[in-house]
């Protein structure tokens, strides 16, 4: 059979296409560019501290404010990417830019920032952290929604858990990483270089992924509604339910909006503090042990893991119970090595911390769709605000208590008990909201 198509003479030359990415290739295109800006440029600070603080080129209070900086960074540049069709519509002078643009410029400057931090320049380090923190938002958001599109168009669209599995697979590979390079020992300059390069490698597998229009595709979609779409891309990938919950009435509306809100940010706090200290509490509390590097990568891997269970749950349930379920479930994790300061508590404490990282964001959106469903992208931006603010508290608050207490190991167990109250107290939030704003009955089980 000739492999001319039809209508063209035989013979005839035909335009060189270019080949479409396949939909698995664009998916863990979508899952290494998430390593790259999550578990790189925003996590990799965590592994690595325990070497900088051995270094002695940093202290635990200026690693507390280096975190702060990332993580007001990525706070910032996830409100840049929920406003910036506003931006744009009202600045038309600035140039229009493609989705795939605004990944490789955000992949480009994590690859940059990332090198930046093995340079021996304390008072700039601040301002790289802050600066990756935006490109680790700019990738997020328009990485996941320019995939997730590319997905839908082909039919494809249950592999966005494959894409979201990304920020877990970075935490990993870095942890595994920088547990061999303490093995070694390597210095904390060493590691920012090593992962610099990594990123470099990273990015160079996935750039021509990321181009506009991609072949067969309809026309790009304007900027404004392409970013705008990429705040609430992560509902894409989920099972929606045989029917729909009906919203509630426009009475009492606002004020679950501000409660889920506040709920949410408690998690932002709650979680922060392991997150960004864990390989340094660790090492307070078992010193010496050979795995101390081993249990931020089992955080890495329960983050995988909840990403691929949160991705194939049906959401035709009250969100409000899971998100209860979820904060419990990270309140035991960070308890847990209060509980049981040995192996087991930090390894079971490191995943069960990590499991619910990206169910809570799932459960958390759909929850917004039901309250909101004509404007779920601009208050899922209200919610992502809110959770940033949390962040951000989160390691100065252990700064303090450390400056005030009799030992590491004391500051560190109130700053988790702290923690892990906040994740209770989050679960009883969700609990309490459930009864007194119950969701109202879907017509058809109203029928039955």
């Amino acid at each position: 059979m000739s492999g001319v198509p039809p209508g063209v003479p035989q013979g005839a030359a035909t335009p060189a296409v270019p080949a479409v990415p396949a939909a698995i290739f664009i998916a863990i295109s979508g899952a290494l560019s998430l390593a790259t800006a999550m578990g790189i440029g925003r996590f990799a600070f965590t592994p690595l501290l325990p070497m900088m603080l051995h270094d002695g080129v940093i202290d635990l209070p200026s690693a507390s404010w280096l975190a702060s900086a990332n993580y007001l960074g990525y706070l910032l540049g996830a409100l840049f990417c929920t406003f910036q069709p506003l931006i744009w519509r009202r600045f038309p002078v600035l140039p229009a830019m493609a989705a795939s643009t605004w990944v490789r410029s955000g992949l480009v400057a994590t690859c940059v920032l990332t090198l930046g931090m093995a340079l021996h320049l304390p008072a700039l380090w601040p301002l790289l952290r802050f600066l990756a923190g935006i490109a680790s938002a700019v990738v997020f958001v328009f990485s996941s929604g320019w995939c997730m599109a590319q997905l839908a168009k082909r039919h494809r669209s249950e592999l966005g858990g494959v894409m979201f599995t990304g920020p877990g697979a970075g935490i990993a590979l870095s942890g595994l990483f920088a547990s061999g390079m303490v093995a070694l020992n390597w210095t904390a300059a060493a590691g920012w270089l090593l992962f610099g390069l990594l990123a470099i490698g990273l990015v160079a597998f996935v750039w021509r992924v990321y181009r506009e229009p991609v072949p067969s595709s309809p026309p790009a979609a304007p900027l404004a509604a392409t970013a705008t779409a990429t705040v609430a891309a992560t509902a894409v990938a989920t099972p929606v339910a045989d029917h729909v919950t009906p919203a509630p009435q426009p009475v009492g509306r606002l004020r679950q909006m501000l409660l889920l809100a506040l709920a949410y940010g408690l998690a932002g706090f709650g979680y922060i503090i392991t997150a960004t200290f864990l390989p340094v509490i660790a090492r307070e509390a078992l010193p010496g042990s050979a795995w101390l590097d081993l249990f931020w990568p089992l955080f890495g891997f329960g983050v995988i893991l909840g990403a691929l269970l949160s991705t194939r749950m049906r959401m035709d349930g009250d969100m409000r119970y899971l998100l209860a379920g979820c904060y419990f479930v990270q309140a035991v994790g960070v308890a847990s090595s209060l509980v049981s300061p040995s192996l087991a508590g930090f390894a079971i404490g490191s995943l069960l911390l990590g499991i619910p990282f990206t169910a809570i964001t799932f459960f958390a959106l759909q929850e917004v769709r039901r309250l909101r469903p004509a404007s779920a992208p601009s208050f899922m931006g209200l919610l992502t605000a809110v959770y940033g603010i949390g962040q951000i508290a989160g390691p100065p608050l252990v700064a303090v208590i450390l400056r005030h207490s009799t030992s590491l190991g004391a500051g560190f167990t109130l700053s988790l008990e702290i923690a892990a109250a906040t994740l209770l107290a989050g679960a009883v939030m969700y609990l309490w909201m459930a009864r007194i704003y119950p969701m109202p009955r879907a017509p058809r089980d109203a029928a039955n």
